[in-house]
């Protein structure tokens, strides 16, 4: 575990703003940006960041906790705090993103100089300045060009589609053994630009062609997630759980009538929301599952999705951090039963994750926030994008159909990246 203290106390202060334009166009071009925004230019929500000030970094089973301490020790400290908009994402904020194994490095909180976000037709802008410099009256000001990345040219990445295919044979073939029920397997592809990618591009392309998913970028991950892994707002948090999946075949038929109608697909999706609840349950006071998914209908793909409800027990508080260490990672992006499917997936998978599939958001100064899986999304270096897409597996699965359906999904940022 490797943490970086912040080396000073922090003072910070919120204000209202006025902003007509998207969240994302306010994003400099000389700084990595950091970002949650759900919506489009007609209507978009969230916080945007740059700069930073404060960072921490770990590994190990421990670094929920160990980020969460952290954390607490940053907001107790500070210096100085004023806000004078009070909404979900004012005052002090961090960017999170973790890794989806515990032993890899990489897990990050990011505090940064400048934040910006909006709640409906409220926006504010926060800065987060050492206690002993003055607040730089931070405007928003026309930035850069984004810039485009010009030819792609791709390659194979770690794990190409014809390993990927024969590890979801292989995993197909232990589950009919009955070794476990089912394991989420994922690949990846590389894509090489004649000139710097942008972040900005991207997060663009993506955020226009999936507004209703959670366009994120913390640390050089890029993507948009349909999937709310947890908000904590007050006592209440919430959740979105995501498995089983189906794409347009060229068939006419209703992919989501098919999708609902899918045994496979509902048996996927009901390990899924069961892992989620029996995480939550020892953790909260209330916990509402519905009984049905419905379908979530995105332009490459389809969805079963179930919204999960819990409150808080006010005498056992919990802090978002705490929380996601209790629930990652879920059967979605794990497997069930969890212990058995991370030891599959290490065994057969070959591909080192980094942060893909682990959770990305933001948590607050009060230890709430948001948190979603870092899915369908990329790591950008220099000209390079490495782009990941996964499937649930289960004994039934057809490997040729997986592989097409992780081609599905990488399509998402393929189009975002080609613009």
């Amino acid at each position: 575990m490797t943490v970086a203290p912040a080396t000073t106390a922090l003072r910070v202060r919120t204000r209202p703003l006025r902003l007509d334009g998207p969240l994302l166009d306010t994003l400099p071009g000389d700084a990595d940006p950091l970002s949650w925004v759900r919506g489009d230019a007609g209507g978009d929500e969230g916080i945007v960041g740059w700069g930073e000030v404060a960072r921490f970094t770990g590994s190990g089973p421990d670094r929920f906790a160990e980020a969460d301490r952290w954390w607490r020790s940053v907001v107790d400290g500070l210096d100085g705090h004023s806000d004078d908009v009070r909404l979900p994402g004012t005052g002090a904020v961090a960017f999170a993103s973790f890794t989806f194994d515990d032993d890899a490095p990489g897990s990050v909180l990011v505090v940064p100089r400048v934040v910006v976000g909006r709640r409906g037709s409220r926006a504010w802008i926060t800065e987060i300045t050492p206690a002993d410099a003055p607040f730089a009256q931070a405007a928003i000001r026309p930035p850069a060009p984004v810039r485009p990345g010009g030819r792609l040219r791709y390659a194979d990445g770690d794990v190409p589609a014809h390993r990927y295919r024969v590890a979801v044979a292989e995993a197909v073939q232990r589950m009919r053994a009955g070794e476990l029920a089912k394991a989420v397997l994922a690949h990846d592809l590389l894509a090489h630009a004649d000139a710097p990618l942008d972040p900005r591009f991207l997060l663009h392309g993506l955020a226009r062609r999936y507004p209703t998913c959670w366009s994120f970028a913390v640390d050089g991950l890029v993507g948009a997630t349909p999937e709310l892994l947890l908000r904590l707002d007050g006592q209440t948090v919430e959740s979105r759980v995501l498995a089983g999946t189906m794409w347009p075949s060229g068939s006419g038929a209703d992919v989501g009538t098919a999708l609902y109608g899918s045994a496979k697909d509902r048996r996927e999706h009901a390990y899924a929301v069961d892992s989620l609840a029996a995480s939550l349950r020892p953790l909260v006071a209330e916990l509402a599952v519905p009984d049905t998914p419905a379908v979530l209908t995105l332009p490459n793909v389809s969805h079963l999705a179930s919204d999960v409800r819990a409150r808080l027990d006010p005498d056992r508080p919990a802090s978002l951090l705490t929380l996601t260490g209790a629930v990652h990672p879920t059967a979605a992006v794990g497997g069930t039963p969890t212990p058995d499917a991370t030891a599959l997936i290490s065994e057969i998978e070959g591909l080192d994750r980094g942060r893909y599939a682990g959770p990305v958001g933001y948590v607050d100064a009060d230890g709430g926030g948001e948190m979603g899986i870092a899915l369908r999304c990329a790591e950008l270096q220099g000209r390079t994008a490495r782009l990941f897409a996964g499937c649930g597996i289960v004994a039934d699965s057809d490997p040729d159909a997986e592989v097409r359906e992780a081609a599905a999904k990488m399509r998402a940022v393929r189009d975002a990246l080609e613009g």
